[in-house]
């Protein structure tokens, strides 16, 4: 195997880090603003020759925000 195609080869991971779980459901349909975020990366990398522009395997990483705040407590005295 020669060193070009191991090089197209490789992953392209997009870590987007926390967002709302709303975002993510949208992002696993190829919507919204966290896909166009996904495509502006890709496309700024091919630009710049980081990657091919036929390259195939991109894996992103993004973690849905929790909906509690730290530390929030629920109080409901009806509840035993």
């Amino acid at each position: 195997m020669s060193d070009e195609k191991s090089e197209s080869l490789d992953p392209v991971i997009i870590d987007l880090g926390r967002k709302k779980r709303k975002s993510v459901k949208k992002l696993r349909r190829g919507e919204g603003k966290l896909m166009d975020e996904v495509e502006d990366v890709i496309q700024g990398l091919q630009a710049d020759g980081h990657i091919a522009a036929d390259a195939q395997p991109v894996v992103v990483i993004v973690r849905e925000k929790d909906n509690w705040k730290r530390g929030a407590k629920i109080w409901a005295p009806w509840i035993d």
